[in-house]
């Protein structure tokens, strides 16, 4: 079985916890504006990998990355389920971490033949960071292509299946940098049980380069980035909306 893998990152350190190895699955459902890595959308290009090769690359220098471990990102890497499974079967066969860094865009409730696979990744999953984009459903339609509805009932899952997250959410002017849906966002973390740590990211225009590379124009063009003071306020009215949603709970 081999994966399309759009590259490897050696020295991952916001990807999880410790050194990881950072492997970017290539295919993503998501249109997101602000998306760094528009080259991973399709499936096509890329490199062809098996996973025992990536084990290997992992294991070539396993004292390097001694307190971390492996992390599937994107791209989806949920869009190659079956590769991802076996990818990480073979991690915890070597007692290595596996971290997914996922949207959660492919998760399907209705679907028994996905979850049965989605179970199988989760046995085999340490740890996920979930990528919440927008909490507004017509709002992320708006920002990313594509409803969010499938992604929170994924955190619900996850929080079901008691696996630990880490949430991410990235913090655009005039998009997702607004007090309303920060604190209805905080809420709805505040509802789950298997939550422990929360990045809350500021936006920044890095792609503008890739997309001009590509031919595409770059939608969020005249957005200017927001500042890691902005990115703090942004995360203090999240934190509000999970300590009071916490707090009503508790009365």
């Amino acid at each position: 079985m081999k994966g399309h893998i759009h590259s490897i990152e050696s020295f991952g350190t916001v990807d999880g916890p410790g050194i990881r190895l950072v492997v970017f699955f290539k295919g993503c459902p998501m249109r997101c504006q602000y998306c760094h890595n528009p080259d991973t959308w399709e499936m096509s290009g890329g490199t062809e990998m098996e996973a025992e090769e990536i084990i290997a690359q992992f294991q070539s220098a396993k004292a390097y990355y001694k307190n971390g471990g492996i992390t599937a990102s994107g791209g989806e890497p949920m869009v190659q389920i079956d590769f991802l499974i076996h990818l990480f079967q073979l991690a915890k066969e070597n007692q290595i971490h596996t971290c997914l860094d996922t949207s959660g865009v492919t998760f399907r409730p209705d679907n028994q033949e996905y979850l049965s696979k989605l179970d199988k990744l989760l046995a085999v999953t340490d740890l996920v960071m979930l990528d919440i984009k927008h909490i507004d459903p017509e709002e992320h339609e708006k920002l990313c292509a594509q409803p969010n509805g499938n992604i929170l009932a994924f955190a619900r899952y996850l929080d079901q299946k008691n696996i630990p997250v880490w949430i991410r959410h990235v913090a655009v002017p005039g998009i997702t940098f607004k007090r309303e849906p920060l604190y209805r966002l905080g809420r709805f973390i505040g509802s789950l049980s298997n939550v422990k740590a929360l990045d809350v990211l500021p936006y920044h225009d890095m792609g503008k380069v890739k997309y001009e590379r590509l031919g595409i124009p770059y939608p969020l063009a005249d957005v200017p980035p927001l500042s890691k003071e902005e990115a703090k306020q942004a995360r203090a009215v999240i934190l509000q909306g999970i300590r009071d949603f916490r707090g009503e709970k508790q009365q």
